[in-house]
């Protein structure tokens, strides 16, 4: 899947200021029960990618009945905590 990066990263600092307002690049704050940093683009992008890539594989083991385990799951709500994203049930 290709992405438009600087896309994204907008949707995640309107995401940042809407649940997490008036913080700053590089400060620290907490989202779902974990303590986040707010991201550069330059960080922002490899963990998106790698979050993506996660869920990607997530979605095709849910649509093939396999048995998830809970670390996948666990990793899986751990990213999108730090993107500013809801976690999957």
């Amino acid at each position: 899947m290709i992405e438009d990066l600087p896309d994204r990263y907008d949707e995640y600092l309107e995401r940042f200021e809407r649940e997490l307002p008036g913080t700053s690049i590089g400060e620290f704050a907490k989202f779902a029960g974990k303590l986040i940093k707010k991201l550069t683009f330059e960080e922002f992008t490899p963990q998106y990618l790698e979050y993506i890539e996660i869920w990607e594989r997530y979605a095709d083991s849910v649509e093939r009945g396999d048995t998830v385990n809970d670390v996948v799951l666990k990793l899986l709500r751990e990213r999108a905590a730090n993107l500013v994203l809801e976690p999957p049930a």
